[in-house]
């Protein structure tokens, strides 16, 4: 019989040189998905990747002197080496830049463009460059993308257009047709009252300002709009228009594209809206997760709050990160990342419930039958209850994990764990053993204890990738038929001479008053790393102070404490009985400060309008004749003593971190 097929998909990820814990969060719970349907015995294809396209990737590259391919083909090693550390099972990752996928969205961009749904046109307003996302002015707020509040662009320039606003009727009764098609509910609301409703307008999907990215091959002049190049890779992964496409014909529609809320709109709205201009059956459902957030707001590089997983995995293992992940967040909603609720996790959960329940088992039967229990059991009047909730349990963890709530189905096999940890205490080995008469009572109930063991083992599988197997070593359980799915169906088929082997402990207890300073410590440290990475490792010695003189000796712990940022110029005059100083009004993001710079004999204050220039943004500040100044404009001097702005000639917004 023809297993049925799952294909399952997360966001292909922008090759950022620091993914963090947020990012995590999606493919963790794509990957327990995946795990899941497969020991449920689907033909699973899970997908991932990275999006390698836009301006903002040409811009960085550039900046680092290298060529956009050179930058990308870097990060996108890091990324796989993070989901190798996370044991993401994926089937395949695809790259914007493979070019199967390249030709694939060609053809995809002249199918629309032949049926007419694609046309030209020039577009003026408003862009996003961080978010590659046009927006018109009601959707930016306060001046700004509404998504990550940075500045925008005015762009303008000769476009190709998707009829995106002639599909608009089609979407809104496909989505009150199939209820299941945007989950959860909050996001299906947000989509048809925020934008569907409203009405849509056409598409941009072509730019000409700047080159990397996908050739529109019948207009070269022109590149396709990354997301309509990103979204297409659910079906050029398949090999959907080439000779090759059994994959696409085995797998397609997909049954759950897993996306972070931020982009559910792109894949409910523009991509839908696509595949029903090429005549293709829409993905069953879109899943829009919630974010990780600290102290209330998104985990971002330019804000400084974003969290290592690695660190994490390295000091505490990769269950325990992929536990807590899954855990503590009711998925589909925001949810609090801290250090504290972190150990809290791991101290109570894992060491004291999971990891307690399989240590006292094993050591109380090497203890009390040298390891091995004997064929002679007997039962208890606690024995019903026991296995009518391991029934019960197995069969709520499937109807939770089905819909995707991690969370929710975590909690019910926890409180299996609790209750089996309650039967050893309403049991009392501990009191069994000294009557003799009733060693074949205490031979069955830890015999029961070790079969739950077993069952509860099987259903962490999903979430935890390595725990399972160091229990079945504990408890004697050899991988195959007794680790399968469907034996979770049936209590008691452990061989009664259950064999057992104490190991370490699954899951140390950790001191939290120290172990929380030394978290922080490090996650800081792996952070200031980052940053002194992305400064192209600054040079090995300081640059001259004068000829034949070197600057002193600084390490990168001195050199990461240097905040560097975009600023604009948006005022200066020079200060009254000074003739070196100009006080400039500086805007830094949503900041605007003095800063005073000794370069009155080098620029005028009209000069000084309007530069894009550099700042160090924390110094600290300091009164200079009678005024105080918060921060410092960077200079290159030359031999003669020159001054040279360190400006930014790439347009980019005040308040952007200088890497």
């Amino acid at each position: 019989m023809e297993k049925e097929k799952f294909y399952i998909t997360t966001p292909i990820y922008y090759p950022s040189d620091k993914l963090h814990i947020g990012h995590s969060y999606c493919t963790v719970a794509a990957d327990a998905m995946a795990r899941y349907k497969r020991l449920r015995g689907y033909d699973v294809k899970f997908l991932t990747g990275s999006d390698e396209h836009g301006q903002k990737i040409e811009r960085i590259a550039n900046a680092q002197g290298v060529t956009p391919k050179e930058y990308v083909d870097k990060i996108v090693a890091g990324i796989k080496d993070l989901w190798a550390a996370m044991d993401i099972s994926y089937d395949k990752f695809i790259r914007t830049t493979d070019e199967e996928h390249v030709e694939g969205v060609k053809k995809i961009f002249k199918a629309l463009y032949d049926k007419g749904d694609i046309y030209k046109s020039e577009y003026e307003g408003w862009y996003c460059t961080p978010c590659e996302t046009f927006y018109t002015e009601h959707q930016l707020v306060d001046g700004k993308c509404p998504d990550c509040g940075r500045d925008v662009e005015k762009v303008k320039e000769e476009s190709y257009f998707f009829k995106l606003s002639k599909y608009q009727d089609r979407l809104i009764k496909h989505i009150e047709e199939h209820p299941e098609f945007i989950q959860p509910q909050s996001r299906q609301t947000e989509m048809i009252s925020n934008f569907l409703k409203p009405g849509l307008e056409d598409l941009c999907v072509s730019r000409t300002s700047f080159k990397w990215g996908i050739p529109v091959d019948f207009d070269p002049g022109h590149i396709v709009y990354v997301w309509v190049d990103a979204l297409s890779n659910y079906i050029t992964a398949l090999g959907y228009g080439t000779d090759h496409d059994e994959d696409y014909k085995k797998y397609w529609p997909a049954d759950i594209h897993l996306v972070g809320k931020e982009i559910v709109r792109f894949h409910t709205i523009i991509w839908p809206a696509m595949l029903m201009a090429l005549d293709l059956p829409l993905p069953k459902q879109v899943f829009g997760h919630g974010w990780l957030v600290i102290n209330g707001g998104k985990m971002s590089k330019s804000k400084g709050n974003v969290v290592d997983p690695k660190v994490l995995v390295d000091r505490y293992g990769l269950d325990a990160i992929r536990y807590f992940l899954l855990r503590e967040v009711a998925f589909g909603q925001d949810g609090n990342f801290n250090n504290e609720a972190l150990i809290q996790r791991i101290n109570a959960d894992l060491a004291n419930d999971l990891g307690n329940l399989v240590s006292r088992t094993c050591g109380m039967i090497e203890k009390y039958f040298g390891g091995t229990l004997p064929e002679e059991q007997e039962g208890t009047e606690f024995d019903a209850d026991l296995k009518a909730m391991v029934s019960a349990t197995v069969e709520k963890y499937e109807s939770l994990m089905d819909k995707m709530l991690f969370s929710d189905a975590l909690s019910e096999l926890w409180a299996l764990i609790r209750r089996t940890n309650k039967y050893i205490d309403e049991t009392q080995p501990w009191v069994l053993i000294k009557d003799e008469t009733k060693k074949p009572v205490l031979a069955g109930a830890l015999y029961n204890v070790c079969e739950a063991i077993r069952i509860i083992s099987i259903l962490l599988q999903p979430c935890l990738t390595r725990t399972p197997k160091l229990i079945w070593q504990q408890v004697g359980i050899e991988e195959g038929t007794l680790t399968a799915w469907d034996s979770t169906k049936e209590f008691g088929l452990l061989p009664k001479a259950v064999s057992v082997k104490k190991g370490t402990a699954l899951f140390p207890r950790i001191d939290m008053t120290k172990e929380l300073e030394d978290l922080e410590a490090a996650l800081k440290a792996a952070q200031e790393e980052s940053v002194a990475n992305k400064m192209k490792k600054a040079q090995e010695e300081a640059a001259k102070a004068e000829e034949g003189e070197k600057w002193e000796e600084i390490t990168i712990d001195d050199f990461c404490k240097i905040h560097l940022v975009t600023g604009e110029v948006i005022a200066s005059e020079k200060v009254p009985k000074s003739s070196k100083l100009l006080k400039n009004t500086v805007k830094v993001g949503d900041e605007v400060r003095t800063i005073l710079s000794g370069i009155a004999k080098h620029y005028t204050p009209e000069e000084m309008v309007g530069k894009k220039v550099v700042i160090v943004e924390n110094l600290a500040p300091r009164k200079m004749m009678g005024e105080i100044s918060k921060g410092m404009i960077l200079c290159a001097e030359d031999k003669d003593g020159n001054l040279s702005l360190v400006t930014n000639d790439k347009a980019f917004g005040s308040g952007c971190d200088v890497m």
